[in-house]
């Protein structure tokens, strides 16, 4: 079952770390900054914590954890390049055009990503001691 629980976990612990910093940065609008981006990344703490999950179950060396960390390298490939990318081309859209607002901030950058990946790791080790492992 803690496969299940897992990415659910690590999801609320991301985005409330997240809120958490961004309130402490930015008071009440924080509230507005919810959404694409920020430390640490919500995607690849999810990710991360199946990930690491496996191998710390199942084994580093086998195929499930070779499968999920090819799965991993591409969320964070996709993170950091193509979705920054989609933040900065808003940027300069929303210079052009007053009409609609784009929201700039996606993606992650390598510090947030890094959070992600260690805030993942850190609640797959956590759930492993707390099922027994180790």
């Amino acid at each position: 079952m803690i496969y299940i629980f897992m990415p659910f976990i690590a999801w609320v612990t991301a985005g409330g770390i997240k809120f958490a910093i961004n309130f402490f940065r930015f008071g009440r609008q924080a509230k507005k900054m919810i959404g694409y981006g920020g430390f640490p990344s919500t995607h690849t703490t999810i990710m991360s914590s199946v990930v690491f999950l496996t191998g710390f179950k199942e084994g580093f060396c086998t195929p499930l954890f070779s499968l999920g960390l090819g799965a991993l390298l591409i969320l964070i490939i996709d993170a950091h390049g193509l979705r920054r990318k989609v933040g900065e081309q808003a940027k300069i859209l929303n210079t052009i055009q007053k009409k609609q607002v784009l929201r700039e901030r996606m993606g992650h950058s390598w510090l947030e990503i890094c959070g992600g990946l260690v805030l993942g790791g850190l609640l797959a080790c956590g759930a492993e001691v707390l099922t027994g492992g180790f």
